[in-house]
């Protein structure tokens, strides 16, 4: 790959952090969103932390393959969600950490798809029984002013409703194993990945066109106008799926495709290295040869496994031979688990 050939790109996937992000052209005109963007809605981001520790680790040691990086620029520029299938273990969660980590775009927001998954808990949650009980509370207490309460402290930002707030600078937001869902949940989301907005009638009702302070799904705290959220800035959306349901063609027409592969054992020993050190590598090449070969013949077997095993093989003592063995074990007995 030439320079010219990674000139257009924003995301590289190198494993260093830029300010490159500031270098993308605006959106086709049928992709351009105009949500206002409030006061208090990008300053909050900065307290945010990431919920799980080393995740900026694995951001910086995750080097994807050219296709997939050619695939999430293709996203970046036309402001589509990115599908991502491929095998358990290669890595298709990650490459949404890698993005926000390499952009600086903040704490990647994460939506994990379940079968009881739905459309509105990602969107907002209301509390109205909260907001009963405490409008109840007041009623019996002396203290003045009306025994009603605002809307706004009983609706919480689920995770794609926080991505769709208006920013300057957008959001990662992960849709992880989105095969796992409702055969609905797809059709479902159509709507909100064209418009990039949505409302929630309870504000809209209640609060009038001032702007409510709402807590966000991170914990932060965002303001929205009249009850509608909208995106300025559309929110880069990584869909993983494992493979396991064909996606309806409206929804497919809406996403852009990227299978990432399988490591060969070159990536293997790269993986390895950028995750553990060069002397784990130089210790455990042939474990990583061995794993290639066992993981070809037995159709797959997640990149992970090999991690845990490199890791157990050098761990303490060089000259505990048991412990070497097992971490051969560890392969072995997941390949006879895979037939």
């Amino acid at each position: 790959m030439t320079d010219n050939d990674a000139a257009w790109y924003v995301y590289r996937g190198e494993g260093s952090q830029h300010d490159g992000f500031d270098r993308l052209p605006p959106p086709p005109p049928w992709r351009e969103f105009d949500g206002e963007v409030l006061s208090g809605s990008e300053e909050d981001l900065r307290s945010v932390g990431e919920v799980r520790p080393g995740t900026a680790t694995r951001a910086e040691t995750y080097r994807p393959e050219k296709s997939v990086v050619e695939k999430v620029n293709a996203a970046l520029y036309l402001r589509r969600p990115l599908l991502v299938t491929g095998q358990p273990g290669t890595g298709k969660s990650t490459l949404a950490y890698s993005i926000a980590w390499e952009l600086g775009l903040g704490p990647v927001l994460s939506w994990s798809i379940t079968s009881r998954s739905s459309l509105q808990d990602s969107l907002y949650r209301y509390d109205a029984v909260g907001r009963l009980q405490e409008a109840n509370l007041r009623r019996l207490s002396s203290e003045p002013g009306p025994p009603t309460t605002s809307v706004g402290p009983f609706v919480t930002l689920g995770p794609l409703g926080t991505a769709l707030v208006a920013r300057h600078r957008p959001r990662v937001l992960l849709i992880d194993e989105f095969d796992k869902g409702d055969i609905d949940l797809a059709n479902d989301l159509l709507n909100v990945l064209e418009e990039g907005q949505f409302t929630i009638p309870e504000l809209a009702r209640e609060e009038g066109d001032d702007p409510v302070p709402l807590t966000t799904d991170d914990g932060a705290t965002t303001l929205v106008r009249g009850g509608r959220v909208r995106a300025r800035a559309f929110p880069i959306i990584i869909i993983t799926s494992n493979g396991e349901r064909v996606f309806p063609p409206a929804f497919l027409r809406r996403c852009q495709e990227v299978t990432i592969p399988l490591p060969g054992e070159a990536k293997l020993k790269e993986i390895v290295r950028t995750q553990l050190g060069p002397e784990t590598l130089a210790a455990t090449e042939q474990l990583c040869t061995e794993f290639a070969t066992l993981r070809d013949a037995s159709g797959g077997l997640p990149t992970d496994l090999l991690l845990n095993a490199a890791f157990l093989y050098v761990a303490g003592s060089e000259e505990d031979q048991g412990k070497r063995m097992m971490a051969r074990r560890l392969i072995r007995e997941a390949r006879s688990g895979q037939s």
